[in-house]
């Protein structure tokens, strides 16, 4: 398992738009990809689970990973909450494969 601890930096934090974006990217990764924020966690690929963590601007959250491209998801994933991810100007390059 590999993990990683991150702080959101989109300013809407792990809302509608941007949840949709981060879970669209967890599941093009083969691994099992769980966010955590306390002790809540969110499966990474679901939409509503992610909006539930309450995760805003500026929060820590620990990104894990455990499968055959774990370090490759963490890594993405990561890079992702550590970016203004949803403006419109980045958009594209979110959505290319990791």
């Amino acid at each position: 398992m590999v993990s990683r601890t991150v702080t959101i930096l989109n300013r809407t934090g792990l809302h509608a738009r941007p949840a949709a974006i981060f879970a669209q990217a967890a599941g093009r990764f083969s691994s099992t990809v769980r966010v955590l924020r306390g002790s809540q966690q969110a499966d990474a690929r679901s939409v509503l689970a992610l909006m539930l963590l309450a995760a805003g601007q500026g929060m820590e959250v620990t990104i894990e990973a455990e499968g055959g491209d774990e370090a490759a998801a963490v890594t993405a994933l990561a890079a992702m909450l550590e970016t203004d991810f949803d403006r419109e100007d980045t958009i594209g390059v979110v959505r290319s494969p990791p």
